[in-house]
């Protein structure tokens, strides 16, 4: 298992070097000066060339690389152009904020599609397996935005009965929480649904039910056991996902997290801060990645042995 855990995260290194090179470099391809943009245009040439030296934009673009690999070596993201503060403390705040909101979205996500799934599998063909199938494909095909809005609609401009904006208390978690787990709910109905009909075939399965075994057990003891398996995988990397997917969710509801935080830094061109919330976004979806593999290898041990 040792063998394993260290060829994972071996495999993990180069993965994150390539997205801080990608990070880097694309920046350099994009037209225009970071520091006349933030500066504005009335902004005189001396002041768009100190603002460059203190960014080190003067340097040649080798030389920032590298400079900007020691600096990530040692934990540095740089400083925000807008606020003139570190990266990391501008990241912290809304970091937590996103990963309290996708927490909680895959919470419901997975409960709910994991119950929505079995329930379509033991009625195969029948009445609750098509509302089931309605019901994720709808959850598959809405947009997150117009979810959001149409339930900003309903209960906060019609009932008042739920914040349109914030995340001050559990009823500002309510909207947001629905809408990004939507589409990851019904992926994971479908993928439970289809894993779960596949072992109910199984010759174990039936030998379980020809000894009398009560159905409850039968599905929830040897089939769903069996069948979470592949789930594991569709729920981690969904998460993933939705740490760097909740963009549209937190500008619907003016979310403090990453998402907005990263619409603003667009806005302002403050590239520093951009990098770091890429960076960021993609160091949480390897990691997230490699727990996966890490505990998919724990629950089949002829993954490690491969």
């Amino acid at each position: 298992m040792a063998a394993y855990v260290g060829r994972r995260v071996l495999a993990s290194i180069p993965v994150l070097l390539l997205v801080v090179t990608a990070v880097f470099f694309v920046f350099q391809l994009i037209p225009g000066d970071p520091a006349r943009a933030f500066l504005g245009p009335e902004a005189t040439p001396d002041t768009v060339e100190q603002v460059r030296r203190d960014l080190g934009l003067d340097k040649p673009v080798v030389v920032q690389y590298v400079t900007y690999l020691r600096r990530l070596l040692q934990g540095n993201l740089g400083k925000s152009i807008s606020t003139r503060r570190p990266v990391a403390v501008e990241l912290g705040s809304p970091f937590r904020n996103t990963v309290n909101l996708s927490l909680a979205s895959i919470v419901l996500a997975t409960v709910a599609g994991v119950l929505l799934g079995t329930v379509a599998a033991v009625n195969q063909g029948k009445t609750w397996d098509h509302v089931a199938t309605i019901l994720a494909l709808l959850g598959i095909s809405i947009p997150v935005f117009w979810l959001g809005l149409l339930m900003m609609y309903l209960f906060s401009v019609n009932l008042h009965i739920l914040p349109s904006a914030g995340n001050d208390t559990w009823r500002h978690y309510f909207m947001p929480t629905v809408a990004l787990s939507v589409f990851s709910l019904a992926f994971i109905a479908r993928m439970t649904r289809s894993s779960l009909l596949e072992v109910i075939r199984q010759d174990y399965v039936r030998t379980a039910r020809a000894k009398g075994v009560p159905e409850w057990m039968v599905v929830g003891y040897h089939a769903l056991r069996n069948a979470l398996l592949p789930v594991i995988i569709v729920v981690g990397l969904r998460f993933g996902y939705m740490l760097g997917g909740a963009v549209v969710t937190e500008q619907v509801f003016a979310w403090p997290g990453l998402g907005r935080l990263l619409v603003q830094a667009v806005g302002q061109r403050d590239i520093p801060l951009i990098q770091g919330i890429l960076l960021l976004f993609a160091a949480a979806f390897v990691l997230v990645n490699l727990v996966v593999d890490l505990l998919y290898g724990f629950l089949d041990p002829q993954i490690r042995y491969r």
